[in-house]
């Protein structure tokens, strides 16, 4: 289950390429692409820039004028088809952390 405390990646076998606000994903290994509009770009963009899925949300609830729970349903969406088609990796809030002494 996809958690908003969760960071998202590019993983490497992933090109992207940008094309007038919008963008083109491709999976180097499956061959299957992705097409993104302007606001799916920017989801793009802010889900792998972002420290968490949740800080891509609250930068996108910013820019946008959005309903928080459409915003929130269409983020989760895109990040669990981008999943599903290897185009997007996520990596458990907890990894990569110091554990507590």
């Amino acid at each position: 289950m996809l958690s908003f405390a969760d960071r998202a990646r590019v993983p490497s076998h992933v090109l992207v390429r940008f094309l007038d606000g919008e963008s083109v994903l491709l999976n180097l290994e499956t061959e299957r692409y992705f097409g993104l509009d302007a606001t799916g770009t920017r989801m793009w963009q802010l889900l792998t820039a972002s420290p968490s899925i949740h800080a891509a949300f609250e930068e996108l609830l910013a820019e946008y004028d959005a309903d928080p729970e459409q915003l929130r349903a269409n983020l989760a969406e895109l990040t669990g088809r981008l999943l599903e088609n290897g185009l997007l990796q996520v990596i458990p809030a907890h990894v990569g952390t110091a554990p507590a002494i």
